[in-house]
C-alpha cells in the first residue's frame, strides 16, 4: 500500500489517532501537512513524519472557520503543487444528558465535527476533481451507528458524516475522488483512560476482541482506504471496533 508520491492533509494531527494517521501516511510515503488548532502541540508529529524522510507542513488551522480551511488548501497547494489525500480527522466531545446539555455545546461540537468536515473537503474538491485524482477519509465513530448515552451531540454529528460521506462519494466517484468514513469502537486514547475500572470492564465484556482498539488500528484502515489498493472502494463505512458492532 504504498504513498510514495503523494501528498496528504490530515486535520487535529497533533495527537492521538490523528498523529497515528499522519505517521502512518508517511511511513507508507506520503508527504503530510500536520493541520490542527495549536501548531505548538504539532511539532512532534512533523519531527515524527520529517524523521522518516518525508516532508511535513505545520499549519494553524480551525476547521470550523472557512476561511483557515481554504487557506489551508492554498498553503499545501503552493509548497507540493497538489493535494492527493484529505483525512478530516479534527472533532470533540462535549458531553451530557440531552436536558443538561447547554446549547452552546450542541452548536460547538456540530461546527467543529459536521461543519469542519464540509469547510476542508470543500476546500479540496476543486484541486482534486481538476487533477482527476482523490482520496477522502472521514472519521466518524461507532455512536454515530448505535448512538450513546449522554452524547447526543457527538453521535449526532458522527451520523451526519456517514451521511455526508456517502452523498460527497456519490457526487465525486466520476472524478475519481472516492469518499470513505472509518468508524472507530471504543479506542484506547487520553479519552478511555479516565474511565473508571468497572466501566471499562463492562465494556470489555462488551467488545468480542475482547480488548480496546490502538490508534495504530484506526490509522491502518486509513492508509488502505487512501491506497490504490481502495481504488474501487467509496461512500464505504470501515467499521474499527473489534466486533462491537457486525453491520
Amino acid at each position: 500500500m504504498s504513498l510514495q508520491g503523494k501528498t496528504a492533509i490530515v486535520t487535529g494531527a497533533a495527537q492521538g489517532i490523528g498523529r497515528a494517521i499522519a505517521e502512518n501516511l508517511a511511513q507508507a510515503g506520503a508527504d503530510v501537512a500536520v493541520a490542527d488548532l495549536d501548531p505548538g502541540r504539532s511539532l512532534e508529529t512533523v519531527g515524527a513524519i520529517e524523521k522518516l524522510g518525508r516532508k511535513a507542513l505545520n499549519l494553524k488551522v480551525n476547521v470550523a472557520d472557512t476561511n483557515d480551511t481554504k487557506a489551508m488548501a492554498e498553503q499545501v497547494i503552493k509548497a507540493w503543487g497538489k493535494i492527493d489525500i484529505l483525512v478530516n480527522n479534527a472533532g470533540i466531545t462535549r458531553d451530557g444528558l440531552l436536558l443538561r446539555m447547554k446549547e452552546e455545546d450542541w452548536n460547538l461540537v456540530l461546527q467543529i465535527n459536521l461543519n469542519g468536515t464540509f469547510n476542508c473537503t470543500k476546500a479540496v474538491l476543486q484541486p482534486m476533481t481538476k487533477q482527476r485524482y482523490g482520496r477522502i477519509v472521514n472519521i466518524a465513530s461507532i455512536v454515530g451507528v448505535i448512538g450513546n448515552a449522554g452524547q447526543a451531540n457527538y453521535s449526532a454529528s458522527k451520523a451526519a458524516v456517514i451521511g455526508f460521506t456517502k452523498t460527497v462519494g456519490r457526487e465525486y466517484a466520476s472524478r475519481n475522488v472516492t469518499v470513505n468514513a472509518v468508524a472507530p469502537g471504543f479506542i484506547d486514547t487520553a479519552m478511555t483512560h479516565g474511565l473508571p475500572t468497572d466501566v471499562k470492564d463492562t465494556l470489555l465484556k462488551q467488545i468480542p476482541l475482547g480488548r480496546l482498539g490502538t490508534s495504530g488500528d484506526v490509522a491502518a484502515a486509513v492508509r488502505f482506504l487512501v491506497s490504490e489498493e481502495a481504488a474501487y472502494i467509496t461512500g464505504h463505512v470501515l467499521h474499527v471496533n473489534g466486533g462491537m458492532l457486525m453491520v
